[in-house]
Protein backbone atom coordinates (compact mmCIF):
# COMPACT_ATOMS: atom_id res chain seq x y z
CA UNK A 1 0.00 0.00 0.00
CA UNK A 2 1.58 3.64 -0.71
CA UNK A 3 1.98 5.48 2.14
CA UNK A 4 -0.30 8.59 2.36
CA UNK A 5 -0.78 11.54 5.44
CA UNK A 6 -4.67 12.45 6.34
CA UNK A 7 -5.15 16.02 7.21
CA UNK A 8 -8.22 17.36 8.54
CA UNK A 9 -9.02 21.03 6.60
CA UNK A 10 -11.04 23.76 7.83
CA UNK A 11 -10.93 22.33 11.62
CA UNK A 12 -13.16 24.65 13.99
CA UNK A 13 -11.85 27.07 16.34
CA UNK A 14 -11.10 23.81 18.76
CA UNK A 15 -8.78 22.18 16.38
CA UNK A 16 -12.19 19.80 15.88
CA UNK A 17 -13.88 18.99 13.11
CA UNK A 18 -12.85 19.72 8.98
CA UNK A 19 -13.03 17.50 6.03
CA UNK A 20 -10.59 14.62 5.72
CA UNK A 21 -7.84 14.78 3.14
CA UNK A 22 -5.46 12.23 1.73
CA UNK A 23 -2.21 13.19 0.58
CA UNK A 24 0.07 11.28 -1.17
CA UNK A 25 3.47 12.74 -0.26
CA UNK A 26 5.35 11.01 -3.36
CA UNK A 27 3.30 11.77 -6.48
CA UNK A 28 5.94 9.40 -8.61
CA UNK A 29 5.26 6.16 -6.53
CA UNK A 30 2.12 6.63 -8.79
CA UNK A 31 2.67 7.64 -12.45
CA UNK A 32 -0.50 6.43 -14.01
CA UNK A 33 -3.75 8.79 -13.76
CA UNK A 34 -5.67 5.18 -13.73
CA UNK A 35 -3.74 3.58 -10.88
CA UNK A 36 -4.63 7.77 -8.71
CA UNK A 37 -7.97 7.21 -9.53
CA UNK A 38 -8.06 3.70 -8.51
CA UNK A 39 -6.40 4.80 -5.09
CA UNK A 40 -8.43 7.81 -4.19
CA UNK A 41 -11.72 5.63 -4.94
CA UNK A 42 -9.97 3.21 -2.25
CA UNK A 43 -9.37 5.05 0.49
CA UNK A 44 -13.04 7.28 -0.27
CA UNK A 45 -11.65 10.70 1.01
CA UNK A 46 -13.67 13.27 -0.36
CA UNK A 47 -10.02 14.61 -2.27
CA UNK A 48 -6.59 13.37 -2.68
CA UNK A 49 -3.61 14.77 -3.10
CA UNK A 50 -0.59 13.40 -5.19
CA UNK A 51 2.89 16.02 -4.87
CA UNK A 52 4.40 15.28 -7.99
CA UNK A 53 6.80 18.35 -6.83
CA UNK A 54 7.24 19.04 -3.37
CA UNK A 55 9.66 21.86 -4.03
CA UNK A 56 7.70 23.69 -6.47
CA UNK A 57 3.94 22.77 -5.04
CA UNK A 58 2.98 20.86 -8.13
CA UNK A 59 0.25 18.89 -7.19
CA UNK A 60 -2.50 16.68 -9.16
CA UNK A 61 -6.31 16.08 -7.38
CA UNK A 62 -8.97 13.56 -7.45
CA UNK A 63 -12.06 12.56 -6.00
CA UNK A 64 -13.61 8.93 -5.49
CA UNK A 65 -14.67 9.07 -9.54
CA UNK A 66 -13.04 12.06 -11.50
CA UNK A 67 -9.80 14.31 -11.95
CA UNK A 68 -10.18 17.60 -10.42
CA UNK A 69 -8.54 20.49 -12.35
CA UNK A 70 -8.67 22.77 -9.08
CA UNK A 71 -10.07 21.94 -5.32
CA UNK A 72 -10.18 24.55 -2.26
CA UNK A 73 -9.72 21.82 0.79
CA UNK A 74 -6.79 20.02 -0.70
CA UNK A 75 -5.01 23.01 -1.98
CA UNK A 76 -4.99 24.51 1.49
CA UNK A 77 -4.43 20.84 2.96
CA UNK A 78 -1.35 20.28 0.69
CA UNK A 79 0.04 24.70 1.09
CA UNK A 80 -0.19 23.93 4.99
CA UNK A 81 2.06 19.92 5.00
CA UNK A 82 4.18 21.64 1.95
CA UNK A 83 4.85 25.42 3.55
CA UNK A 84 5.64 26.36 -0.56
CA UNK A 85 5.02 30.03 -1.61
CA UNK A 86 2.59 28.53 -4.41
CA UNK A 87 0.85 25.20 -5.94
CA UNK A 88 1.07 24.37 -9.26
CA UNK A 89 -2.20 22.89 -10.00
CA UNK A 90 -3.96 22.32 -13.83
CA UNK A 91 -6.10 25.08 -13.48
CA UNK A 92 -3.19 27.80 -12.93
CA UNK A 93 -1.03 28.93 -9.85
CA UNK A 94 -2.34 28.83 -6.43
CA UNK A 95 -0.36 31.27 -4.44
CA UNK A 96 -0.19 30.32 -0.58
CA UNK A 97 0.81 31.96 2.74
CA UNK A 98 0.70 30.62 6.45
CA UNK A 99 -0.72 33.67 9.09
CA UNK A 100 -0.58 31.96 12.49
CA UNK A 101 -3.18 29.31 13.15
CA UNK A 102 -4.58 29.61 9.14
CA UNK A 103 -3.68 28.70 5.92
CA UNK A 104 -4.46 30.40 3.02
CA UNK A 105 -4.91 30.38 -0.97
CA UNK A 106 -5.32 32.62 -3.31
CA UNK A 107 -7.43 31.46 -6.40
CA UNK A 108 -9.99 32.51 -8.95
CA UNK A 109 -13.77 31.61 -8.87
CA UNK A 110 -13.63 30.02 -12.55
CA UNK A 111 -11.30 27.57 -11.38
CA UNK A 112 -13.69 25.96 -9.15
CA UNK A 113 -15.99 22.97 -10.37
CA UNK A 114 -19.32 23.97 -10.92
CA UNK A 115 -21.74 24.11 -7.70
CA UNK A 116 -25.70 25.09 -7.36
CA UNK A 117 -25.53 27.63 -4.72
CA UNK A 118 -28.89 27.75 -2.80
CA UNK A 119 -29.97 30.52 -0.53
CA UNK A 120 -32.27 29.42 2.58
CA UNK A 121 -33.96 31.32 4.99
CA UNK A 122 -32.41 30.58 8.30
CA UNK A 123 -29.66 28.33 9.33
CA UNK A 124 -32.05 26.55 11.19
CA UNK A 125 -33.56 25.15 7.98
CA UNK A 126 -30.02 25.03 6.42
CA UNK A 127 -29.81 22.15 9.53
CA UNK A 128 -32.94 19.97 8.81
CA UNK A 129 -32.41 19.69 5.13
CA UNK A 130 -32.01 15.67 4.40
CA UNK A 131 -29.39 14.81 1.82
CA UNK A 132 -30.82 14.97 -1.62
CA UNK A 133 -30.52 12.47 -4.29
CA UNK A 134 -27.89 11.69 -6.32
CA UNK A 135 -27.74 14.74 -9.22
CA UNK A 136 -26.35 18.70 -9.35
CA UNK A 137 -23.43 19.56 -6.09
CA UNK A 138 -25.65 21.54 -4.19
CA UNK A 139 -24.49 24.16 -1.36
CA UNK A 140 -27.12 25.05 0.69
CA UNK A 141 -26.00 28.50 2.98
CA UNK A 142 -28.03 30.78 5.37
CA UNK A 143 -27.28 34.22 6.68
CA UNK A 144 -26.35 33.74 10.50
CA UNK A 145 -25.65 37.58 11.06
CA UNK A 146 -25.45 39.41 7.72
CA UNK A 147 -23.56 42.34 9.03
CA UNK A 148 -20.64 40.01 10.05
CA UNK A 149 -20.70 38.23 6.92
CA UNK A 150 -21.44 34.80 8.75
CA UNK A 151 -22.58 32.10 6.92
CA UNK A 152 -24.26 28.74 7.85
CA UNK A 153 -23.71 26.19 4.98
CA UNK A 154 -23.93 22.35 3.95
CA UNK A 155 -22.45 21.07 0.84
CA UNK A 156 -24.17 18.10 -1.25
CA UNK A 157 -21.91 16.44 -3.62
CA UNK A 158 -24.63 14.23 -5.28
CA UNK A 159 -21.94 12.34 -7.14
CA UNK A 160 -23.19 8.70 -5.89
CA UNK A 161 -19.41 7.86 -4.91
CA UNK A 162 -20.69 7.35 -1.38
CA UNK A 163 -19.56 11.10 -0.30
CA UNK A 164 -23.33 11.97 0.33
CA UNK A 165 -22.15 15.70 2.12
CA UNK A 166 -18.86 17.38 2.05
CA UNK A 167 -18.17 18.55 5.74
CA UNK A 168 -16.00 21.54 4.41
CA UNK A 169 -16.03 22.96 0.71
CA UNK A 170 -13.07 25.50 -0.24
CA UNK A 171 -14.24 26.05 -3.91
CA UNK A 172 -17.89 26.54 -3.17
CA UNK A 173 -17.15 28.59 -0.42
CA UNK A 174 -14.56 30.69 -3.43
CA UNK A 175 -18.07 30.79 -5.58
CA UNK A 176 -19.51 32.15 -2.77
CA UNK A 177 -17.89 34.68 -1.68
CA UNK A 178 -17.43 35.68 -5.75
CA UNK A 179 -21.18 35.79 -6.01
CA UNK A 180 -21.63 38.14 -2.56
CA UNK A 181 -18.40 40.32 -3.38
CA UNK A 182 -17.35 40.18 0.56
CA UNK A 183 -15.70 38.32 2.99
CA UNK A 184 -17.39 35.73 4.92
CA UNK A 185 -17.01 33.37 7.58
CA UNK A 186 -18.52 30.56 7.03
CA UNK A 187 -19.38 27.00 9.55
CA UNK A 188 -20.51 24.25 7.20
CA UNK A 189 -20.98 20.58 8.01
CA UNK A 190 -20.85 19.61 12.12
CA UNK A 191 -18.60 22.96 12.86
CA UNK A 192 -15.99 23.21 10.28
CA UNK A 193 -15.17 27.21 9.55
CA UNK A 194 -13.76 28.68 6.44
CA UNK A 195 -13.02 32.15 6.19
CA UNK A 196 -12.96 34.06 2.60
CA UNK A 197 -12.02 37.58 1.57
CA UNK A 198 -12.26 39.21 -1.97
CA UNK A 199 -8.46 40.30 -3.66
CA UNK A 200 -7.79 42.40 -6.21
CA UNK A 201 -7.67 41.47 -9.81
CA UNK A 202 -10.44 39.21 -9.23
CA UNK A 203 -8.61 36.37 -6.98
CA UNK A 204 -9.84 35.33 -3.53
CA UNK A 205 -8.64 34.18 -0.54
CA UNK A 206 -9.36 31.17 1.10
CA UNK A 207 -8.35 29.91 4.62
CA UNK A 208 -8.53 27.69 7.73
CA UNK A 209 -7.01 25.82 10.31
CA UNK A 210 -5.36 22.22 9.25
CA UNK A 211 -4.50 19.31 11.40
CA UNK A 212 -2.86 15.83 10.76
CA UNK A 213 -5.53 13.76 11.52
Amino acid sequence: MTDYDVLRVFCGPRGDHGNELGVVRDGTDIPDREDRQALAAKLGFSETVFVDDPERGVIDIYTPTLRLPFAGHPCVGVAWLLDVPELVTPAGVVGTRLDGEFTWIEARPEWAPSRTLKTYASPAVVNALPVPAPGEWIYAWAWEDVAAGRVRARGFPGRGDGITEDEATGAAALLLTAELGRALNITQGRGSQILTAPQPAGLIEVGGRVRLA
